[in-house]
């Protein structure tokens, strides 16, 4: 008899202990479910909760290690040991240097995200009674990806307690909650510690810290230097490919867009959300650019620096890309109706591109417009199956007539 059946046997000898669900969050982690259903499936499939969270990883696997590579290198850049890169394949950005760094700021906050989050799932699962559920598993991923690399860690573990208990535990768990966790955990860290999640700065490891400051800063993050009417050095290309100051996962919209296509493969990510996305922020940038064109704006106003941001260059800057392919598309806060995702996803672009440009103090707006969409998503569903519902009634009574 195997190991796995020998926990599973233990696991219902057992089943009343109040102490289960903790041995069985370990059980789940390291075998897939034992449980399988008897009668009255409709549909028969390999998937569950565990592989696709799992997939959802190895999406976002390539984002992490070009990140941790990219951390070390704006840190070299900012002090000046190197030259700016000439391409995505340049040894001076794949150097062993740039990786040790990356992974001595960015593995502490993988390990506090999923330490403390699956803790506080555990605790839950104890006094629910319930099983641990694979939920967090893509959410402790995504934290470390969307957080200032400079973060204090006191920080993040604050901040994931109150993602996972306010933005999951008390609406029910996996699979119930309205908002998406991670980024919940990410507006809670914005508007609790604004001077730490300004994420305007390039962040150089091991310098002193100054009063009331994060490490040591040097020169502007792209959305940064626009929301202060300032020119950008970077070329389209550094920032397609990625080689650009910013938080660990949002620069490489190339490693993005693989993966947004891996999730379509895999029919995890929605295509229509992603694509709907991408078409609202072209939108509201072609019309901020129409209004520079026209001269409403003036050279030199309060937001003309990323009004006049050519309209398709918002889709490679910040965190528009990761937002929209790994976040907007979450199905538990999605809308879930075909249209729904339309308009949904529509929504999201257009109102990310407005926040960044209208408030120069957080010129990153997808991750506050997906939680806006988030509560309004249970509102467009109800919607559109109320204008299903209405076209079927008319087609049946003139039918009938």
């Amino acid at each position: 008899m195997g190991l796995k059946q020998n926990l599973h046997n233990f696991k219902v000898k057992n089943k009343d202990k109040k102490w289960l669900p903790a041995f069985s969050a370990i059980h789940t982690f390291l075998f897939m479910p034992n449980e399988t259903t008897h009668n009255g499936t409709h549909i028969k499939a390999a998937d569950d909760l565990k592989r696709t969270m799992n997939t959802v990883i190895m999406a976002l696997i390539p984002c992490l290690i070009f990140g941790m590579f990219n951390a070390g290198y704006q840190h070299h850049l900012a002090l000046g040991d190197i030259s700016r890169a000439s391409g995505f394949l340049d040894t001076i950005f794949w150097s062993w240097d740039n990786l040790v760094i990356g992974l001595w700021k960015v593995l502490p906050l993988i390990i506090v995200s999923y330490g403390v989050g699956l803790l506080i799932e555990v605790v839950f699962a104890v006094i629910k009674g319930h099983e641990v559920e694979e939920g967090y598993l893509v959410t402790g991923m995504l934290v470390p990806l969307i957080v200032p690399i400079d973060i204090p860690l006191w920080m993040l573990s604050v901040a994931v307690i109150f993602g996972v208990v306010i933005g999951k535990e008390v609406f029910g768990g996996t699979g119930m909650n309205i908002l998406n966790p991670a980024l919940t955990i990410r507006a809670f860290l914005f508007f609790a510690y604004p001077t730490w999640m300004s994420g305007d700065k390039v962040w150089v490891h091991g310098a002193v810290e100054s009063a009331g400051t994060p490490d040591a800063i040097s020169g502007e993050t792209i959305l940064g230097s626009l929301a202060q009417n300032q020119e950008v050095a970077h070329s389209v290309m550094d920032m397609f490919y990625g080689i650009i100051p910013g938080s660990v996962g949002e620069t490489s919209t190339l490693l993005i867009l693989l993966g947004g296509l891996f999730l379509i493969f895999s029919k995890i990510g929605s295509w229509r959300i992603m694509l709907s996305a991408t078409v609202g922020a072209l939108v509201m940038g072609l019309i901020f650019n129409l209004a520079v064109d026209s001269g409403w704006i003036l050279e030199g106003s309060k937001f003309y620096g990323l009004m006049s941001t050519t309209w398709w260059h918002h889709l490679l800057i910040g965190g528009f890309a990761f937002g929209a392919v790994y976040m907007a598309t979450d199905p538990v806060t999605a809308s879930q109706t075909n249209k729904g995702k339309w308009i949904y996803g529509f929504l999201i672009g257009f109102i990310s591109i407005m926040i960044r440009v209208f408030n120069p103090a957080y010129p990153e707006g997808v991750m506050l417009a997906i939680l806006l969409m988030n509560v309004f998503a249970p509102t467009i569903d109800h919607y559109v199956v109320q204008g299903n519902v209405k076209r079927r009634l008319k087609r049946l009574k003139t039918k009938t007539a």
